[in-house]
């Protein structure tokens, strides 16, 4: 009995532990009515109240909306602790429509996020759209791989796109003097080898062999007469 307790004991803890990095629910935790009550908490507020919002979250499909979630629901936690008692009960209603993000064990905003500000009117309806984006797949994924916020690549960081003038830059170029009087340095040597040889066979054949009689060369006196 102590042993089967102990096993029992040990399948709780090891659930519980394991449990901590998982983010998927079996039920849905989004009501059906949360835009009423997000807009209701707009009505009431002054429309350009600053607040912040991060600005280069990654565009994940579902885990985008479930971060800026994580970041919305921090704002109401916030926004709570300067409000008066009716804009609290406000806030707390709009707040337990994503109060759920805290089940998961997302870890702290990251350093590379970077927020931009913008009016509490447009903060609010940014958290309607995040949740009916989530609303159909809160209950059919999990979300596990979601636990930590991505930023968008730095612009300095990524390769910078390609010019039309960049394309031609990579084209093959003709290379330079010295390295083309190199290249065709051989093939001039053949050319002029081959052009030498053509010319001492032509030679060779105008000399007289062996026991051939040259004919004399005649003199001045001679082509005077011929031509008389």
């Amino acid at each position: 009995t102590r042993l089967l307790l102990l096993l029992l004991l040990l399948l709780l803890l090891s659930s519980e532990l394991s449990g901590t990095q998982d983010c998927s629910f079996q039920f849905s935790p989004i009501s059906s009515d949360f835009a009423v009550k997000i807009r209701e908490l707009s009505d009431y507020l002054l429309q350009d109240y600053p607040v912040t919002v991060a600005s280069n979250l990654q565009d994940e499909e579902l885990c985008g909306a479930l971060w800026r979630l994580v970041l919305a629901q921090r704002w109401m936690e916030r926004l709570k602790t300067v409000a008066g008692s009716k804009m609290r009960g406000l806030l707390e209603r709009v707040n337990t429509e994503i109060h759920f993000v805290t089940k998961c064990a997302f870890q702290p905003p990251r350093s590379c996020l970077r927020f931009v500000q913008t009016n509490i009117s447009r903060f609010l309806q940014e958290t309607s759209e995040q949740l009916v984006a989530l609303k159909p797949w809160i209950t059919r994924r999990n979300f596990s791989r979601c636990l930590e916020l991505q930023c968008q690549p730095d612009s300095s960081t990524l390769p910078p796109p390609q010019s039309s003038g960049a394309l031609e830059a990579t084209a093959p170029t003709a290379p330079p003097f010295p390295l083309l009087f190199l290249l065709l340095l051989p093939t001039g040597l053949l050319l002029l080898a081959a052009a030498w040889c053509l010319h001492w066979q032509r030679t060779r054949q105008r000399m007289p062999h062996a026991g051939e009689q040259v004919p004399p060369i005649p003199s001045p006196q001679d082509l005077l007469l011929v031509e008389h």
